[in-house]
């Protein structure tokens, strides 16, 4: 399985701490973010990553390399600053026939081999994992239809109610960023999820587990919480 994380933002809204340091190099009990997500991910027998890199990306690429150690295999491509859809586009000849897509400040400790299989049985266009939100972790954007999203709304125009959220983790095909034109702005959500969902082609994988994020202060912080808790329960198992 493939996975391509798109890590080149500009992070504006973490300030000084992200003025020298990429987000995905923010440190967090002594490792990068980056390399909890590529745990993360080789757990789940993830081992082909493409990480979409941009902003002072060349730190990533110093530290990661080829991958090797941290028992993945990784590639990189340049993000020009073309919005989330235009990164993928970047990034077309390293993709496989379907991949994950997450974030480079996004954890997501679902079951990501489920989600894989149900998208492999189906014949949908995509697939988002979601989380039953009510606004409690950031506010809403997806109304449900049975195993279907009905609408993907970040700006929340469908007059829909919305009662999950994107966790930050999807599936395409290559075909989808395949379709989006080359060397222009494009933005996943109105060039592929919105329109697949008015479509009922957007299956949602829903997940109980509470996803995290280190776009905000508070993100960092409750990210910070979680590891000490998991830390804790490892410490205790092994007493």
């Amino acid at each position: 399985m493939q996975a391509v994380i798109v890590a080149g933002g500009l992070a504006t809204r973490l300030g000084p701490l992200t003025r020298e340091t990429p987000k995905a190099m923010l440190s967090f009990g002594g490792r990068p973010f980056l390399a909890h997500q590529l745990d993360l991910l080789r757990g789940q027998e993830v081992r082909d990553v493409v990480v979409c890199i941009g902003h002072l990306g060349e730190q990533i690429v110093d530290h990661f390399g080829d991958g090797g150690p941290f028992g993945v295999r990784l590639r990189y491509s340049r993000d020009e600053q073309l919005g989330t859809g235009g990164a993928l586009r970047c990034a077309l000849p390293l993709l496989v026939d379907r991949f994950f897509v997450t974030w480079g400040d996004s954890y997501v400790p679902a079951d990501l081999r489920a989600a894989w299989s149900l998208f492999a049985r189906s014949e949908a266009g995509g697939l988002v994992v979601v989380h039953e939100n009510h606004d409690r972790y950031d506010r809403s954007n997806i109304a449900l239809d049975g195993p279907y999203v009905a609408a993907y709304d970040k700006q929340r125009t469908s007059g829909r109610v919305l009662t999950h959220i994107d966790a930050g983790i999807s599936i395409l095909p290559r075909a989808a960023v395949a379709a989006i034109l080359p060397d222009r702005v494009a933005s996943l959500e109105q060039e592929i999820f919105s329109p697949l969902a008015r479509a009922r082609r957007l299956l949602a994988f829903e997940t109980r587990d509470r996803f995290y994020e280190i776009g905000s202060l508070a993100g960092i912080e409750d990210f910070r919480v979680y590891l000490a808790g998991r830390s804790a329960k490892v410490e205790a198992a092994r007493a």
